[in-house]
Protein backbone atom coordinates (compact mmCIF):
# COMPACT_ATOMS: atom_id res chain seq x y z
CA UNK A 1 0.00 0.00 0.00
CA UNK A 2 1.40 3.25 -0.73
CA UNK A 3 1.93 6.08 1.73
CA UNK A 4 -0.37 8.39 0.36
CA UNK A 5 -3.45 5.95 0.72
CA UNK A 6 -2.20 5.29 4.13
CA UNK A 7 -1.56 8.99 5.11
CA UNK A 8 -5.20 9.97 3.99
CA UNK A 9 -6.89 6.93 6.62
CA UNK A 10 -4.86 8.21 9.59
CA UNK A 11 -5.69 11.08 11.51
CA UNK A 12 -3.21 14.47 11.13
CA UNK A 13 -1.14 14.37 13.84
CA UNK A 14 -0.17 10.87 13.59
CA UNK A 15 0.00 11.46 9.79
CA UNK A 16 2.93 13.99 10.54
CA UNK A 17 4.30 11.65 12.88
CA UNK A 18 4.67 8.50 10.34
CA UNK A 19 5.47 10.92 7.24
CA UNK A 20 7.81 12.83 8.45
CA UNK A 21 9.76 13.79 5.79
CA UNK A 22 6.56 14.71 3.66
CA UNK A 23 5.45 17.37 6.91
CA UNK A 24 8.72 18.70 7.04
CA UNK A 25 8.80 19.56 3.04
CA UNK A 26 4.69 20.64 3.67
CA UNK A 27 6.01 23.17 6.47
CA UNK A 28 8.67 24.04 4.76
CA UNK A 29 6.73 25.20 2.09
CA UNK A 30 4.42 26.95 3.78
CA UNK A 31 7.05 28.74 5.93
CA UNK A 32 9.06 29.90 2.52
CA UNK A 33 5.51 31.24 1.02
CA UNK A 34 5.05 33.30 4.21
CA UNK A 35 8.31 35.32 4.23
CA UNK A 36 7.55 36.05 0.45
CA UNK A 37 5.68 39.54 -0.76
CA UNK A 38 2.32 39.47 -1.94
CA UNK A 39 2.43 39.57 -5.78
CA UNK A 40 5.75 37.46 -6.40
CA UNK A 41 6.47 35.62 -8.90
CA UNK A 42 6.96 31.79 -7.84
CA UNK A 43 8.03 28.92 -10.26
CA UNK A 44 6.73 25.44 -8.62
CA UNK A 45 9.58 23.46 -10.86
CA UNK A 46 8.55 19.85 -10.85
CA UNK A 47 5.18 20.38 -9.35
CA UNK A 48 3.67 17.33 -9.59
CA UNK A 49 -0.36 18.14 -9.10
CA UNK A 50 0.43 21.02 -7.38
CA UNK A 51 0.06 20.21 -3.76
CA UNK A 52 1.84 23.10 -2.81
CA UNK A 53 0.33 25.57 -4.74
CA UNK A 54 -2.07 26.60 -1.75
CA UNK A 55 0.75 27.63 0.36
CA UNK A 56 1.08 30.44 -2.57
CA UNK A 57 -2.27 31.87 -3.14
CA UNK A 58 -0.93 35.88 -2.55
CA UNK A 59 1.94 35.58 -4.66
CA UNK A 60 1.76 34.17 -8.29
CA UNK A 61 2.12 30.95 -8.44
CA UNK A 62 3.69 28.88 -11.68
CA UNK A 63 3.55 24.86 -11.70
CA UNK A 64 5.47 23.57 -14.05
CA UNK A 65 6.31 20.00 -15.19
CA UNK A 66 6.87 17.06 -17.27
CA UNK A 67 4.20 15.21 -16.27
CA UNK A 68 6.02 11.61 -16.87
CA UNK A 69 6.59 11.15 -13.18
CA UNK A 70 3.32 9.23 -12.23
CA UNK A 71 0.75 7.61 -14.42
CA UNK A 72 -1.97 7.81 -11.46
CA UNK A 73 -1.44 11.93 -11.31
CA UNK A 74 -3.68 14.59 -12.14
CA UNK A 75 -1.17 17.27 -13.99
CA UNK A 76 -4.03 19.43 -15.17
CA UNK A 77 -3.63 21.90 -12.65
CA UNK A 78 -0.20 22.64 -14.23
CA UNK A 79 0.39 26.06 -15.83
CA UNK A 80 3.27 24.29 -18.27
CA UNK A 81 4.02 21.26 -19.06
CA UNK A 82 8.09 21.29 -19.58
CA UNK A 83 11.12 20.29 -19.26
CA UNK A 84 13.10 21.63 -16.21
CA UNK A 85 16.29 21.38 -18.81
CA UNK A 86 14.97 23.41 -20.89
CA UNK A 87 12.21 26.00 -18.92
CA UNK A 88 10.00 28.03 -21.22
CA UNK A 89 10.48 31.32 -19.66
CA UNK A 90 12.78 34.74 -19.62
CA UNK A 91 15.51 34.79 -18.20
CA UNK A 92 15.05 36.61 -14.53
CA UNK A 93 11.42 35.63 -14.78
CA UNK A 94 10.80 34.46 -11.16
CA UNK A 95 11.34 35.92 -7.45
CA UNK A 96 11.61 32.42 -6.30
CA UNK A 97 11.60 28.59 -6.90
CA UNK A 98 10.58 25.28 -5.30
CA UNK A 99 12.18 22.10 -6.29
CA UNK A 100 10.85 19.42 -3.32
CA UNK A 101 11.84 16.10 -4.50
CA UNK A 102 11.86 16.19 -7.99
CA UNK A 103 15.51 16.34 -8.39
CA UNK A 104 16.49 12.85 -8.38
CA UNK A 105 14.16 12.27 -11.62
CA UNK A 106 15.77 14.31 -13.61
CA UNK A 107 18.45 12.67 -16.03
CA UNK A 108 20.84 15.89 -15.71
CA UNK A 109 20.25 17.63 -11.97
CA UNK A 110 22.93 20.46 -12.34
CA UNK A 111 21.75 21.30 -15.77
CA UNK A 112 18.40 21.64 -14.06
CA UNK A 113 19.77 23.65 -11.23
CA UNK A 114 21.44 26.57 -13.77
CA UNK A 115 17.98 26.03 -15.62
CA UNK A 116 16.32 27.27 -12.28
CA UNK A 117 19.11 29.55 -11.58
CA UNK A 118 18.68 31.45 -15.34
CA UNK A 119 14.86 31.99 -14.70
CA UNK A 120 15.32 33.55 -11.15
CA UNK A 121 16.14 37.20 -10.38
CA UNK A 122 19.36 38.24 -8.75
CA UNK A 123 18.66 37.58 -5.10
CA UNK A 124 15.99 35.13 -6.27
CA UNK A 125 15.61 32.91 -3.35
CA UNK A 126 15.34 28.69 -3.89
CA UNK A 127 13.42 25.97 -1.57
CA UNK A 128 14.81 22.56 -2.73
CA UNK A 129 14.08 18.94 -1.00
CA UNK A 130 15.84 16.11 -2.06
CA UNK A 131 16.19 11.99 -0.64
CA UNK A 132 19.40 10.70 0.62
CA UNK A 133 17.62 6.99 1.80
CA UNK A 134 14.95 6.40 -0.43
CA UNK A 135 13.58 2.72 -2.30
CA UNK A 136 12.96 3.56 -5.61
CA UNK A 137 9.71 5.31 -6.85
CA UNK A 138 8.30 6.68 -9.82
CA UNK A 139 10.28 4.27 -11.97
CA UNK A 140 11.69 4.42 -14.57
CA UNK A 141 12.19 8.00 -13.70
CA UNK A 142 14.09 8.13 -10.59
CA UNK A 143 17.70 8.40 -10.89
CA UNK A 144 19.87 9.89 -7.74
CA UNK A 145 19.90 10.08 -4.02
CA UNK A 146 22.07 13.12 -2.24
CA UNK A 147 24.54 13.90 0.34
CA UNK A 148 24.87 16.90 2.10
CA UNK A 149 27.95 17.90 -0.04
CA UNK A 150 26.91 16.67 -3.13
CA UNK A 151 23.16 19.26 -3.03
CA UNK A 152 26.17 21.88 -1.89
CA UNK A 153 28.36 21.50 -4.41
CA UNK A 154 25.74 21.43 -7.42
CA UNK A 155 23.84 24.42 -5.75
CA UNK A 156 27.53 25.84 -6.12
CA UNK A 157 27.77 25.12 -9.45
CA UNK A 158 24.66 26.63 -10.23
CA UNK A 159 25.30 29.99 -9.01
CA UNK A 160 23.72 29.57 -5.66
CA UNK A 161 25.18 30.96 -2.53
CA UNK A 162 23.80 31.12 1.18
CA UNK A 163 23.13 27.65 1.04
CA UNK A 164 21.45 25.86 4.45
CA UNK A 165 21.16 21.88 4.26
CA UNK A 166 19.03 20.73 6.72
CA UNK A 167 18.60 16.88 7.18
CA UNK A 168 15.25 15.65 7.84
CA UNK A 169 15.82 13.40 10.65
CA UNK A 170 18.11 11.28 11.68
CA UNK A 171 18.88 7.56 12.04
CA UNK A 172 15.87 6.28 13.97
CA UNK A 173 13.62 8.27 11.94
CA UNK A 174 15.24 5.90 9.31
CA UNK A 175 14.63 2.96 10.97
CA UNK A 176 11.27 4.08 11.87
CA UNK A 177 10.36 4.35 8.09
CA UNK A 178 12.70 1.47 6.76
CA UNK A 179 10.44 -0.57 9.62
CA UNK A 180 7.64 0.59 7.92
CA UNK A 181 8.07 0.01 4.67
CA UNK A 182 8.56 -3.61 5.24
CA UNK A 183 4.72 -4.00 5.74
CA UNK A 184 4.70 -3.12 1.90
CA UNK A 185 5.56 -7.09 1.35
CA UNK A 186 2.50 -9.27 3.50
CA UNK A 187 -0.99 -9.44 1.83
CA UNK A 188 -3.77 -10.94 3.53
CA UNK A 189 -3.38 -12.61 6.98
CA UNK A 190 -0.28 -12.00 7.16
CA UNK A 191 -1.13 -8.27 7.24
CA UNK A 192 -1.61 -8.40 10.54
CA UNK A 193 1.16 -10.24 12.34
CA UNK A 194 3.56 -8.34 10.70
CA UNK A 195 1.72 -4.62 11.58
CA UNK A 196 1.74 -6.25 15.48
CA UNK A 197 5.36 -6.86 15.01
CA UNK A 198 6.43 -4.16 12.81
CA UNK A 199 4.54 -1.00 13.82
CA UNK A 200 5.22 -1.03 17.72
CA UNK A 201 8.93 -0.48 17.29
CA UNK A 202 8.33 1.77 14.59
CA UNK A 203 6.33 4.31 16.33
CA UNK A 204 8.70 4.03 18.91
CA UNK A 205 11.92 4.69 17.56
CA UNK A 206 11.49 8.44 16.10
CA UNK A 207 11.60 8.89 20.28
CA UNK A 208 15.15 8.56 20.05
CA UNK A 209 16.02 10.77 17.09
CA UNK A 210 18.12 12.93 19.34
CA UNK A 211 20.96 10.81 19.78
CA UNK A 212 21.87 10.59 16.10
CA UNK A 213 23.65 14.22 16.68
CA UNK A 214 25.84 13.96 13.00
CA UNK A 215 22.05 13.24 11.26
CA UNK A 216 24.22 11.19 8.30
CA UNK A 217 21.44 8.54 8.36
CA UNK A 218 18.56 10.73 7.34
CA UNK A 219 15.28 10.67 4.67
CA UNK A 220 16.98 13.43 2.87
CA UNK A 221 17.49 17.28 3.24
CA UNK A 222 15.42 20.37 3.20
CA UNK A 223 17.76 23.46 1.73
CA UNK A 224 17.24 26.78 1.41
CA UNK A 225 19.95 29.27 -0.92
CA UNK A 226 19.57 32.26 -3.12
CA UNK A 227 20.91 33.68 -6.61
CA UNK A 228 23.65 34.74 -6.50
Amino acid sequence: MRYAQIGKRLPRGLRRYILDFEARIEDAAAAFAATLPSGARVLDAGAGEGKYAKFFERQRYCGVDLAIGDDTWDYNRLDAVADLLHLPFPSGAFDACLNLVTLEHVSEPARALAEIGRVLKPGGRLLLAVPQDWEVHQAPHDFFRYTRYGVRHLLEQAGFADAHVIPAGGYFRLLSRRLLNGLQFFRGIWFVPAALLLAPPALALPALDFLDRDRSFTLGYICTARKR
